[in-house]
C-alpha cells in the first residue's frame, strides 16, 4: 500500500482523512474536516476547507479554493458541507463553497466534471455529471445543473435557476430563468437559439431523436402555444421518442419559467 505524497511545506491537519496515492503540493492547506479519496491530486497553494468530501481521482489545481464558507450574509457558522464526486477537474483559482441551512446544508457535485479557471460554484448548488464550466462561468446560490450541460466562458447564472441536461449556454450568457434540456441559449438576457444539435450528435443521439427535438423546440418556442399546451403536445411526441420526456417534465416543473 503506497502512502500519500505530501510536500513538506503543505499544511495538512492530522485529522484530515487522506487516502493512499493522494498527492498534495507545496503550500497547500487541507483542513481537519476534509476527506480525500484515492488518487486525488491537490496542487500548490490550493486551500481545502471542510466539511468537504472529494471523490477518487479528482484533481484540484493551484490556488483553487474548495469548501470555503458560503458567501451568504445569513450564514452564521452552521455545520454545512461540500460533496464532490470522482474524477473531477478543478482548475486554477476556481471557488466552490459549502451549503447553507436555508437549503439542504450541502453543495453537491457529481462525477467527471470540468471547472475551468476562475469558475465559481456558490452555496447549495447541485451539479450532475459530465458538466463543463468554461473560464469565469459563475453560478449563484441554489442553482441546479443537470448532466452534460456546458456553460461558456463568463456565463452568469442567477440563483435558484435550473440548467437542463445537454444544454449549451453561450459565452457571456446572463441566465435569469430556467434553461430547458437540449437547448442552446445566448445573450443578455439569455434567449433560446435552437437545440444543441452538435452536442447531441457527439453524444450519439440518433438523427430521428434530434429531428424530434427540433419539432419539440418549434412547439415550445415557435408554435404560439401556451406552455401547458406545448408540454402536452411534446408528451404525445415522447411516446415515439422518449428523449423528449425530460424536456416536457422540466418545463412542466419550472417555477421560475423558462428562457423565452
Amino acid at each position: 500500500m503506497s502512502q500519500p505524497r505530501i510536500h513538506p511545506t503543505a499544511v495538512v491537519d492530522p485529522a484530515a482523512a487522506v487516502a493512499e496515492d493522494v498527492q498534495i503540493g507545496p503550500y497547500a492547506i487541507v483542513d481537519a474536516a476534509v476527506e480525500l479519496a484515492r488518487g486525488c491530486i491537490i496542487g500548490p497553494h490550493a486551500v481545502l476547507r471542510g466539511p468537504t468530501r472529494i471523490g477518487a481521482g479528482t484533481r484540484v489545481y493551484q490556488f483553487a479554493s474548495v469548501g470555503e464558507e458560503p458567501q451568504d450574509k445569513k450564514y452564521a457558522g452552521e455545520a454545512t458541507s461540500l460533496v464532490i464526486g470522482a474524477r473531477n477537474v478543478i482548475r486554477e483559482c476556481a471557488t466552490i463553497h459549502r451549503g447553507t441551512v436555508q437549503d439542504n446544508r450541502e453543495t453537491r457535485i457529481g462525477d467527471d466534471n470540468l471547472f475551468m479557471a476562475y469558475t465559481h460554484v456558490a452555496h447549495d448548488c447541485v451539479i450532475g455529471n459530465h458538466v463543463i464550466m468554461a473560464n469565469a462561468a459563475s453560478l449563484g446560490g441554489h442553482v441546479q445543473v443537470q448532466d452534460w450541460a456546458i456553460l461558456g466562458g463568463f456565463c452568469i447564472v442567477h440563483q435558484f435557476c435550473r440548467i437542463g441536461a445537454h444544454s449549451f449556454s453561450a459565452m457571456g450568457s446572463v441566465v435569469t430563468k430556467d434553461v430547458p434540456p437540449y437547448l442552446t441559449i445566448g445573450g443578455h438576457p439569455a434567449q433560446p437559439r435552437g437545440i444543441n444539435a452538435e452536442g447531441l450528435r457527439r453524444r450519439a443521439f440518433s438523427a430521428a431523436a434530434i429531428a424530434a427535438l427540433r419539432r419539440a423546440y418549434r412547439l415550445l418556442y415557435l408554435g404560439n402555444l401556451k406552455l401547458v399546451d406545448a408540454v402536452e403536445q411534446i408528451r404525445v411526441l415522447a411516446d415515439a421518442h422518449p428523449e423528449l420526456m425530460p424536456l416536457a417534465d422540466f418545463v412542466a416543473d419550472s417555477t421560475r419559467s423558462i428562457v423565452r
